[in-house]
């Protein structure tokens, strides 16, 4: 085939992919290659869009978000609610958060 798609892999990717079968989870190594092909489409919906108007950079942001700062994801387990009796609890997963963010504190 001598007429391929932009966003086709090339040789030595697909190549990697094929060896990390051998050692990682099918499920890892396809999201791994989802994420390439999505990656791809979404720069050529951008290129695209730099020569129509200024929001490529939006689109860019809107659908490959930032994930949130230790500090942001810390903040956010401290915002739980009582219950009624006026308790505050959080889970495991919530104060591994917290530490997490206190740990990366300078002294």
């Amino acid at each position: 085939m001598t007429n391929q798609h932009p966003i086709t892999p090339p040789p030595e990717m697909v190549n990697e992919w094929v060896r990390m079968l051998e050692y990682l989870p099918d499920k890892q190594v396809f999201s791994e290659v989802a994420q390439w092909g999505a990656d791809q489409e979404l720069e050529a919906c951008c290129h695209w869009l730099k020569d129509v108007d200024e929001v490529a950079d939006e689109l860019r942001f809107a659908r490959r978000p930032k994930p949130p700062s230790l500090k942001e994801q810390a903040l956010k387990a401290l915002k739980v609610l009582p219950t009624p009796e006026g308790q505050v609890t959080l889970d495991i997963t919530d104060l591994n958060t917290i530490r997490r963010a206190l740990e990366a504190l300078n002294d």
